[in-house]
């Protein structure tokens, strides 16, 4: 497939046929929404305070398996919402979400965790400032969970930062709805919001106010694996897009390719390129995942 043109991955439909080829028989069903909230900044975005959201965790040394390329790791799950200063900055990684661990190893946190690109926009005068604490909101399949407690939490965190827009980074599927149900709750309360992210579908159906989408594998929406040059880009259309959006429902498609070998697009969760005895390894490692998360959310 290298060189030929492939649409994004429909993550709703990949995921509805890998889980149905796993054995649940219950598709989940994705959040979705006509009506959009919106919020202007409210200043200049040189005059703006800025906050960074992630649905990455932070990292907990009793734990094993939280480094790059390490196995899915529901241990390392957290079930609300985290804030920590952004100096130093704080260490957080992603074992515990669905990333693309074929395709990338979450090598470098810049790809999905763009602090230090922040500090240098706001160090540069890009933006006013950068608030004083990083977010972290939890990857809940739960949307009345998300809308209910999460949302609230993070909206009372980001208002005692004094924050004026917020940049949110999702990795997984789920953390995609989970990011764009938060932007829904901080625009109809009066803080402008961008979505970095790469599942499309989710983001749009679920209807959010700014998006910037990339066409990369899941854990890179804020650019490529050490290369310092994308980022910056990801990150200053995002911050465009913060300034120029007029109406809700506004995507920015990024013009970066992630390599020139599309091949990539049909492996994720693709039960088509699966082997019986994949599905089957990969059923019991679900099973024993959903038993680590579950005894995490109880400890």
């Amino acid at each position: 497939m290298t060189g030929t043109p492939l649409p994004p991955i429909a993550y709703m439909d990949r995921t509805r046929a890998w889980y149905l080829a796993l054995g649940y028989d219950n598709p989940y069903q994705w959040a979705h929404h006509e009506d959009v909230p919106f919020t202007r900044l409210r200043r200049p975005l040189a005059q703006s305070t800025v906050a960074l959201v992630t649905t990455a965790a932070p990292y907990r040394a009793e734990l094993p398996g939280q480094g790059p390329g390490d196995p899915y790791n529901g241990e390392a799950k957290f079930f609300s919402v985290w804030s920590k200063p952004v100096s130093p900055a704080p260490d957080v990684r992603i074992s515990h979400i669905a990333y693309d661990r074929k395709h990338t190893s979450a090598r470098d946190p810049d790809t999905w965790f763009p602090l230090k690109r922040l500090k240098q926009a706001a160090a540069q005068g890009r933006i006013g400032a950068l608030g004083a604490r990083v977010h972290g909101l939890p990857t809940n399949r739960s949307q009345r969970t998300n809308i209910e407690t999460d949302a609230p939490v993070l909206l009372a965190a980001l208002r005692e930062d004094g924050a004026d827009a917020t940049i949110l980074v999702p990795n997984c599927p789920v953390c995609h709805q989970s990011v764009s149900l938060a932007a829904r709750h901080l625009e109809a309360n009066g803080i402008a919001t961008v979505i970095m992210g790469c599942a499309k579908d989710i983001v749009e159906h679920c209807g959010v106010p700014r998006f910037l989408f990339s066409d990369f594998p899941l854990g890179n929406a804020a650019g490529r694996p050490f290369d310092v040059a994308s980022q910056h880009t990801m990150l200053a259309m995002a911050l465009n897009l913060l300034e120029t959006a007029s109406a809700p429902r506004t995507t920015l498609t990024s013009p970066l390719e992630w390599s020139e070998d599309h091949s990539w697009k049909w492996d994720y969760s693709n039960p088509a390129s699966a082997s019986a005895e994949e599905i089957a390894r990969k059923r019991a490692e679900f099973d024993r995942v959903k038993q680590q998360a579950a005894q995490a959310r109880q400890d």
